[in-house]
């Protein structure tokens, strides 16, 4: 049976969002840090929920495990809560993806569970919800979080925001449209019952046994060549004979002789 499209939609789009709030989750760039006092004008501090690193806008070296230089910035109320939210909904995430997995029965001929559908759905739109709650959380508090990090302008600092925040929101919307899709299976009205039967067989068309009524053809258009040729004469009989409405008597053969006719001629006939 072909597998509904909200279903795939539910499908392709939930495992998206969630490597995407994977890689938001671990990766240590939720906000970056420039013109760091007492660094290099090419120093870049990322900070994460997990962990802070040290990058360099001129190479590629990379320094983790600065979280201990740093315990002001973990202080704040944001991280915690961000830590165990963003868990949270990859949990939910892949609990719902396994609820709605077997339901779909894509790989056999047996109708969806449209139930079961509808309870992953609800699944991953709240995981979806559960992303995007600290995502938007953090970047409202963005340049007011607490830090021991010190600028070389106080005054004016340069915060910018972490490619972490623009996958995390990526992956939430992600989760949610996949998760509202999924649940229109628990609306029989919207389609889901209709979905559920297989497509009707097409009906043979009735082949009668009567033959049909032949048209006649206008003998009355047939047409005549205006100079005969060989083969018209040696046909003009029969082709005289078709063009006539009504049947014609058959012309007598000569030499033939009536057998009903047995008088003997009279003299007045010689």
């Amino acid at each position: 049976m072909r597998t509904p499209g909200i279903l795939i939609f539910g499908l392709v789009l939930a495992p998206c969002g969630w490597i995407l709030n994977l890689t938001s989750t671990v990766a240590p760039n939720w906000r970056q840090l420039y013109n760091v006092a007492n660094q290099a004008v090419d120093v870049v501090i990322n900070q994460g929920i997990w962990d802070i690193c040290q990058s360099s806008t001129i190479s590629t070296s990379i320094t983790c495990n600065l979280r201990g230089n740093d315990q002001t910035y973990f202080n704040n109320q944001i991280i915690p809560v961000a830590e165990g939210l963003m868990i949270a909904s990859l949990i939910v995430t892949a609990i719902g993806l396994a609820v709605l997995t077997p339901a779909t029965r894509c790989w056999t001929d047996r109708r969806p569970r449209w139930v079961l559908a509808g309870i992953g759905g609800i699944l991953i739109f709240c995981s979806g919800v559960l992303t995007i709650i600290p995502i938007s959380w953090y970047t409202y508090k963005l340049t007011s979080l607490n830090t021991t990090t010190t600028f070389s302008n106080p005054q004016n600092p340069d915060i910018r925001v972490g490619y972490c925040i623009v996958l995390g929101y990526i992956g939430g919307i992600m989760e949610v449209l996949g998760g509202i899709v999924v649940c229109v299976g628990f609306c029989r009205c919207c389609g889901g019952r209709n979905r559920e039967e297989p497509p009707k067989p097409a009906r043979a068309p009735r082949y009668s046994s009567r033959a049909p009524n032949p048209v006649p053809y206008p003998r009355s258009n047939i047409p005549r060549s205006a100079t005969p040729s060989s083969s018209s004469v040696a046909n003009s009989r029969y082709s005289v004979d078709d063009e006539l409405d009504y049947p014609r008597a058959k012309a007598q053969r000569k030499g033939t002789v009536n057998p009903a006719y047995n008088a003997r001629p009279y003299d007045v006939d010689l």
